[in-house]
Protein backbone atom coordinates (compact mmCIF):
# COMPACT_ATOMS: atom_id res chain seq x y z
CA UNK A 1 0.00 0.00 0.00
CA UNK A 2 3.28 2.55 0.83
CA UNK A 3 3.98 1.82 -3.34
CA UNK A 4 0.50 2.85 -4.27
CA UNK A 5 0.27 5.72 -1.87
CA UNK A 6 3.65 7.01 -3.22
CA UNK A 7 2.77 6.74 -6.76
CA UNK A 8 -0.67 8.52 -6.59
CA UNK A 9 0.75 11.46 -4.55
CA UNK A 10 3.87 11.68 -6.98
CA UNK A 11 0.97 11.97 -10.00
CA UNK A 12 -1.14 14.35 -8.68
CA UNK A 13 1.94 16.60 -7.01
CA UNK A 14 3.24 16.37 -10.84
CA UNK A 15 -0.30 17.25 -12.27
CA UNK A 16 -0.51 20.53 -9.89
CA UNK A 17 2.88 21.29 -11.06
CA UNK A 18 2.22 20.65 -14.88
CA UNK A 19 -1.09 22.57 -14.91
CA UNK A 20 -0.63 25.42 -12.54
CA UNK A 21 3.01 25.47 -13.44
CA UNK A 22 2.02 27.41 -16.58
CA UNK A 23 0.11 29.11 -14.65
CA UNK A 24 3.49 30.41 -12.80
CA UNK A 25 5.23 30.70 -16.10
CA UNK A 26 2.68 32.74 -17.47
CA UNK A 27 3.01 34.99 -14.49
CA UNK A 28 6.79 35.38 -15.14
CA UNK A 29 6.14 36.28 -19.22
CA UNK A 30 3.54 38.69 -18.00
CA UNK A 31 5.82 40.48 -16.05
CA UNK A 32 8.76 41.06 -18.36
CA UNK A 33 7.29 40.45 -22.21
CA UNK A 34 3.76 42.13 -21.56
CA UNK A 35 4.34 45.75 -22.41
CA UNK A 36 0.53 46.52 -23.97
CA UNK A 37 -2.70 46.42 -22.13
CA UNK A 38 -4.05 44.38 -24.60
CA UNK A 39 -1.18 41.21 -24.22
CA UNK A 40 -1.66 42.17 -20.43
CA UNK A 41 -5.41 41.44 -20.47
CA UNK A 42 -5.30 38.23 -22.70
CA UNK A 43 -2.39 37.00 -20.83
CA UNK A 44 -3.22 37.22 -17.37
CA UNK A 45 -6.58 35.79 -18.94
CA UNK A 46 -4.85 32.80 -20.15
CA UNK A 47 -4.13 32.07 -16.00
CA UNK A 48 -7.17 33.75 -14.59
CA UNK A 49 -9.67 31.47 -16.66
CA UNK A 50 -7.96 27.87 -14.99
CA UNK A 51 -5.93 28.84 -11.94
CA UNK A 52 -8.30 27.36 -9.34
CA UNK A 53 -9.47 24.64 -10.73
CA UNK A 54 -5.37 23.65 -11.26
CA UNK A 55 -4.99 24.64 -8.15
CA UNK A 56 -7.03 21.63 -6.73
CA UNK A 57 -4.13 19.58 -7.47
CA UNK A 58 -2.49 21.17 -4.88
CA UNK A 59 -5.27 20.63 -1.85
CA UNK A 60 -5.69 16.83 -3.13
CA UNK A 61 -1.84 16.04 -2.99
CA UNK A 62 -2.04 17.93 0.72
CA UNK A 63 -4.61 15.54 1.97
CA UNK A 64 -3.69 12.30 0.23
CA UNK A 65 -0.36 13.55 2.34
CA UNK A 66 -2.17 13.63 5.44
CA UNK A 67 -3.82 10.30 5.18
CA UNK A 68 -1.07 8.64 3.88
CA UNK A 69 2.16 9.69 5.44
CA UNK A 70 1.29 11.46 8.53
CA UNK A 71 4.44 11.47 9.73
CA UNK A 72 6.08 13.13 6.91
CA UNK A 73 2.72 15.68 6.57
CA UNK A 74 3.89 16.89 10.70
CA UNK A 75 7.75 16.95 10.09
CA UNK A 76 7.47 18.58 6.23
CA UNK A 77 4.96 21.29 7.35
CA UNK A 78 6.97 22.27 10.75
CA UNK A 79 10.63 21.66 9.56
CA UNK A 80 9.73 24.07 6.29
CA UNK A 81 7.12 26.08 7.90
CA UNK A 82 8.85 29.66 6.53
CA UNK A 83 9.18 28.83 3.17
CA UNK A 84 5.37 27.74 3.32
CA UNK A 85 4.33 30.32 4.91
CA UNK A 86 5.73 32.82 2.71
CA UNK A 87 4.35 30.42 -0.54
CA UNK A 88 0.67 30.50 1.21
CA UNK A 89 1.66 34.62 1.11
CA UNK A 90 2.16 34.68 -2.47
CA UNK A 91 -0.25 32.28 -3.58
CA UNK A 92 -2.68 34.82 -1.79
CA UNK A 93 -1.05 37.49 -3.75
CA UNK A 94 -0.56 35.48 -7.20
CA UNK A 95 -4.74 34.97 -7.28
CA UNK A 96 -5.39 38.51 -5.76
CA UNK A 97 -3.48 40.09 -8.83
CA UNK A 98 -5.38 38.11 -11.18
CA UNK A 99 -9.05 38.90 -9.67
CA UNK A 100 -8.55 42.09 -8.62
CA UNK A 101 -7.12 43.31 -11.74
CA UNK A 102 -10.06 44.65 -13.90
CA UNK A 103 -12.44 45.58 -11.32
CA UNK A 104 -11.39 48.86 -11.38
CA UNK A 105 -10.94 50.75 -14.89
CA UNK A 106 -7.73 52.68 -13.61
CA UNK A 107 -4.49 51.93 -14.84
CA UNK A 108 -2.55 52.34 -11.83
CA UNK A 109 -4.53 50.24 -10.37
CA UNK A 110 -4.31 47.91 -13.02
CA UNK A 111 -0.35 48.01 -13.32
CA UNK A 112 -0.27 47.50 -9.16
CA UNK A 113 -1.90 44.18 -9.61
CA UNK A 114 0.00 43.16 -12.70
CA UNK A 115 3.05 43.47 -10.22
CA UNK A 116 1.35 41.34 -7.74
CA UNK A 117 0.64 39.04 -10.52
CA UNK A 118 4.24 38.71 -12.03
CA UNK A 119 6.22 38.87 -8.86
CA UNK A 120 4.34 36.23 -7.11
CA UNK A 121 4.53 33.84 -9.94
CA UNK A 122 8.17 34.18 -9.97
CA UNK A 123 8.65 34.19 -6.31
CA UNK A 124 6.65 30.90 -6.15
CA UNK A 125 8.75 29.07 -9.19
CA UNK A 126 11.56 29.82 -7.52
CA UNK A 127 10.52 28.69 -3.91
CA UNK A 128 8.66 25.19 -5.27
CA UNK A 129 12.44 24.70 -6.98
CA UNK A 130 13.99 25.67 -3.74
CA UNK A 131 11.52 23.37 -1.91
CA UNK A 132 12.75 20.24 -4.45
CA UNK A 133 15.96 21.19 -3.91
CA UNK A 134 15.62 20.81 -0.12
CA UNK A 135 14.00 17.39 -0.79
CA UNK A 136 17.32 15.98 -2.68
CA UNK A 137 19.37 17.62 -0.55
CA UNK A 138 18.37 16.38 2.90
CA UNK A 139 17.73 18.00 5.95
CA UNK A 140 19.18 17.72 9.57
CA UNK A 141 16.53 15.17 10.90
CA UNK A 142 16.35 15.68 14.77
CA UNK A 143 18.21 19.02 14.89
CA UNK A 144 21.34 17.20 15.63
CA UNK A 145 23.86 19.73 17.40
CA UNK A 146 26.87 18.22 18.63
CA UNK A 147 26.35 14.89 17.97
CA UNK A 148 22.65 15.09 19.85
CA UNK A 149 19.68 15.16 18.20
CA UNK A 150 17.60 18.39 19.95
CA UNK A 151 14.18 17.13 18.38
CA UNK A 152 12.49 13.66 18.15
CA UNK A 153 14.52 11.84 14.87
CA UNK A 154 12.14 12.54 12.89
CA UNK A 155 11.29 16.41 13.24
CA UNK A 156 13.73 19.26 12.01
CA UNK A 157 13.73 22.78 11.81
CA UNK A 158 15.34 25.01 8.84
CA UNK A 159 16.10 28.70 9.00
CA UNK A 160 15.79 30.17 5.46
CA UNK A 161 19.55 30.22 5.51
CA UNK A 162 22.49 29.85 7.75
CA UNK A 163 26.05 31.37 8.01
CA UNK A 164 27.81 28.98 5.68
CA UNK A 165 25.50 28.92 3.18
CA UNK A 166 26.26 25.50 2.02
CA UNK A 167 24.51 22.53 1.33
CA UNK A 168 27.43 20.61 2.99
CA UNK A 169 26.69 21.79 6.26
CA UNK A 170 24.95 19.40 8.94
CA UNK A 171 22.41 22.06 9.28
CA UNK A 172 21.68 23.51 5.96
CA UNK A 173 19.01 26.26 5.77
CA UNK A 174 16.44 26.36 3.43
CA UNK A 175 18.17 28.43 0.80
CA UNK A 176 21.73 27.77 -0.30
CA UNK A 177 23.92 27.76 -3.65
CA UNK A 178 22.58 24.58 -4.55
CA UNK A 179 18.75 24.98 -3.77
CA UNK A 180 19.27 28.12 -5.23
CA UNK A 181 20.62 26.73 -8.67
CA UNK A 182 17.30 24.26 -8.52
CA UNK A 183 15.14 27.29 -8.08
CA UNK A 184 16.69 28.95 -11.19
CA UNK A 185 15.77 26.00 -13.07
CA UNK A 186 12.17 25.82 -11.66
CA UNK A 187 11.21 29.12 -12.99
CA UNK A 188 13.39 29.09 -16.30
CA UNK A 189 11.21 25.39 -16.93
CA UNK A 190 8.15 27.01 -16.17
CA UNK A 191 8.65 30.61 -17.86
CA UNK A 192 9.44 28.04 -21.12
CA UNK A 193 5.97 25.91 -20.16
CA UNK A 194 4.21 29.44 -19.30
CA UNK A 195 5.30 30.54 -22.89
CA UNK A 196 4.00 28.07 -24.44
CA UNK A 197 0.71 27.91 -22.69
CA UNK A 198 0.30 31.30 -24.41
CA UNK A 199 1.43 30.45 -27.84
CA UNK A 200 -1.03 27.75 -27.26
CA UNK A 201 -4.38 29.58 -25.82
CA UNK A 202 -3.91 33.37 -27.21
CA UNK A 203 -3.92 35.35 -30.66
CA UNK A 204 -1.44 37.39 -28.50
CA UNK A 205 1.04 39.63 -30.62
CA UNK A 206 3.78 38.75 -28.43
CA UNK A 207 3.67 35.04 -29.79
CA UNK A 208 6.18 35.46 -32.43
CA UNK A 209 8.60 36.80 -30.28
CA UNK A 210 8.00 34.11 -27.38
CA UNK A 211 8.94 31.95 -29.76
CA UNK A 212 12.55 33.02 -29.56
CA UNK A 213 12.44 33.64 -26.18
CA UNK A 214 11.71 29.88 -25.59
CA UNK A 215 14.70 29.13 -27.52
CA UNK A 216 16.74 31.16 -25.50
CA UNK A 217 15.49 29.58 -22.34
CA UNK A 218 15.72 26.56 -23.10
CA UNK A 219 19.51 27.41 -24.27
CA UNK A 220 20.20 28.25 -20.47
CA UNK A 221 18.22 25.31 -19.10
CA UNK A 222 20.28 22.55 -20.61
CA UNK A 223 23.52 24.88 -19.19
CA UNK A 224 21.58 25.33 -15.89
CA UNK A 225 20.95 21.08 -16.08
CA UNK A 226 24.28 19.91 -16.63
CA UNK A 227 25.66 22.40 -14.04
CA UNK A 228 22.94 20.51 -10.88
CA UNK A 229 23.76 17.44 -12.07
CA UNK A 230 27.58 17.94 -11.33
CA UNK A 231 26.50 19.77 -8.29
CA UNK A 232 24.03 17.36 -7.62
CA UNK A 233 26.83 14.74 -7.65
CA UNK A 234 28.66 16.63 -5.16
CA UNK A 235 26.27 17.13 -2.75
CA UNK A 236 24.93 13.38 -2.85
CA UNK A 237 27.65 10.94 -4.34
CA UNK A 238 24.94 8.15 -4.08
CA UNK A 239 22.47 10.29 -6.01
CA UNK A 240 22.43 8.37 -8.99
CA UNK A 241 22.41 4.75 -7.78
CA UNK A 242 18.76 3.80 -7.87
CA UNK A 243 18.94 4.06 -11.68
CA UNK A 244 22.04 2.05 -11.68
CA UNK A 245 20.44 -0.71 -9.51
CA UNK A 246 17.03 -0.37 -11.47
CA UNK A 247 17.86 0.52 -15.17
CA UNK A 248 13.88 0.35 -15.75
CA UNK A 249 14.04 4.13 -13.81
CA UNK A 250 15.77 5.49 -16.92
CA UNK A 251 12.78 6.08 -18.80
CA UNK A 252 11.97 9.29 -16.36
CA UNK A 253 15.78 11.07 -17.12
CA UNK A 254 14.42 9.81 -21.00
CA UNK A 255 11.27 11.68 -20.97
CA UNK A 256 13.24 14.74 -18.90
CA UNK A 257 16.15 15.24 -22.39
CA UNK A 258 13.44 14.62 -24.72
CA UNK A 259 12.05 17.34 -23.46
CA UNK A 260 14.68 19.04 -23.47
CA UNK A 261 16.41 18.53 -26.83
CA UNK A 262 13.17 18.48 -29.02
CA UNK A 263 12.61 22.36 -27.45
CA UNK A 264 15.72 22.66 -29.51
CA UNK A 265 13.71 22.56 -32.32
CA UNK A 266 10.97 24.34 -31.74
CA UNK A 267 10.67 26.78 -34.13
CA UNK A 268 9.72 23.98 -36.40
CA UNK A 269 6.82 22.92 -34.70
CA UNK A 270 3.52 23.65 -36.75
CA UNK A 271 1.27 22.68 -34.09
CA UNK A 272 1.17 24.63 -30.64
CA UNK A 273 -0.19 21.70 -28.88
CA UNK A 274 2.98 19.97 -29.66
CA UNK A 275 5.65 22.58 -28.34
CA UNK A 276 3.31 22.62 -25.39
CA UNK A 277 4.22 18.49 -24.70
CA UNK A 278 7.41 19.12 -24.76
CA UNK A 279 7.12 21.29 -21.86
CA UNK A 280 5.13 18.75 -19.94
CA UNK A 281 7.76 16.89 -20.47
CA UNK A 282 10.66 18.55 -19.13
CA UNK A 283 8.05 19.27 -16.37
CA UNK A 284 6.88 15.91 -15.67
CA UNK A 285 10.90 14.05 -16.38
CA UNK A 286 12.28 16.43 -14.12
CA UNK A 287 10.22 15.59 -11.12
CA UNK A 288 9.81 12.04 -11.71
CA UNK A 289 13.68 11.68 -11.96
CA UNK A 290 14.15 13.43 -9.02
CA UNK A 291 11.64 11.00 -6.84
CA UNK A 292 13.25 8.13 -8.62
CA UNK A 293 16.69 8.77 -7.56
CA UNK A 294 15.34 9.08 -4.26
CA UNK A 295 13.24 5.95 -3.73
CA UNK A 296 12.37 4.85 -1.29
CA UNK A 297 13.33 8.24 0.77
CA UNK A 298 11.31 10.53 1.14
CA UNK A 299 13.19 13.25 3.01
CA UNK A 300 16.98 12.10 3.73
CA UNK A 301 19.20 13.12 6.35
CA UNK A 302 21.94 15.28 6.89
CA UNK A 303 23.23 13.50 9.81
CA UNK A 304 24.13 10.37 10.38
CA UNK A 305 22.53 9.63 13.67
CA UNK A 306 19.19 9.76 12.47
CA UNK A 307 17.69 7.42 9.43
CA UNK A 308 15.83 8.94 6.58
CA UNK A 309 12.09 9.35 6.73
CA UNK A 310 10.98 6.51 3.94
CA UNK A 311 7.37 5.38 2.26
CA UNK A 312 7.92 2.75 5.05
CA UNK A 313 8.69 4.44 8.43
CA UNK A 314 6.46 7.63 8.02
CA UNK A 315 3.15 5.86 6.44
CA UNK A 316 -0.03 5.06 8.60
CA UNK A 317 -1.37 1.77 9.05
CA UNK A 318 -2.14 -1.01 7.36
CA UNK A 319 -5.65 -0.50 8.48
CA UNK A 320 -5.29 3.43 7.78
CA UNK A 321 -4.07 3.21 4.25
CA UNK A 322 -6.57 0.43 2.97
CA UNK A 323 -9.16 2.52 4.72
CA UNK A 324 -8.05 6.06 2.58
CA UNK A 325 -7.56 3.88 -0.55
CA UNK A 326 -11.08 3.63 -0.91
CA UNK A 327 -11.66 7.57 -0.35
CA UNK A 328 -8.76 8.89 -2.72
CA UNK A 329 -10.78 6.44 -5.61
CA UNK A 330 -14.11 8.82 -5.23
CA UNK A 331 -11.66 11.93 -4.85
CA UNK A 332 -9.78 11.30 -7.76
CA UNK A 333 -12.59 10.44 -10.09
CA UNK A 334 -14.04 14.08 -8.90
CA UNK A 335 -11.36 15.86 -9.54
CA UNK A 336 -10.95 14.16 -12.72
CA UNK A 337 -14.51 14.96 -13.64
CA UNK A 338 -13.67 18.97 -12.58
CA UNK A 339 -10.40 19.04 -14.87
CA UNK A 340 -12.18 17.69 -17.96
CA UNK A 341 -15.24 19.86 -17.70
CA UNK A 342 -13.00 23.10 -17.42
CA UNK A 343 -10.88 21.57 -20.50
CA UNK A 344 -13.86 21.35 -22.49
CA UNK A 345 -15.62 24.51 -21.74
CA UNK A 346 -12.11 26.50 -21.90
CA UNK A 347 -10.80 24.91 -24.75
CA UNK A 348 -9.60 26.31 -27.99
CA UNK A 349 -8.30 30.47 -27.95
CA UNK A 350 -9.38 31.95 -24.92
CA UNK A 351 -9.12 36.03 -26.18
CA UNK A 352 -12.93 36.30 -26.42
CA UNK A 353 -13.84 34.41 -23.26
CA UNK A 354 -15.01 36.70 -20.28
CA UNK A 355 -12.82 37.42 -17.25
CA UNK A 356 -12.57 39.53 -14.42
CA UNK A 357 -15.16 42.43 -15.67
Amino acid sequence: MEIYWYIIIAVVLAIFFILDGYDFGVGIIHLFFAKEEKDKEVISKSAGLFWDSNEVWLVAGGGMLFMAFPKLYASAFSGFYLPLIIVLWLIIFRAIGLEFRNKINVQMWKDFWDKAFGVSSLLLALFFGIALGNVVRGVNLGGVTNGVSIYESHYFFLPLWNSSFSPLSESPGVIDWFTIIIGLIAVVTLAIHGASWIILKTNSSINKKLISVIGKLNIALIVLTVLSLIIWNLVNPNSLDNFMDKPYLIIFPLIYFTGLIGMLFQRKIKKDLNRFLLSTAIILGGITSSLASMFPIIIPSTNSINEPLTIYNSSASNYGLSVAFIWSIIGLILVFIYAIIQIRFRSGKIDKMDYGH
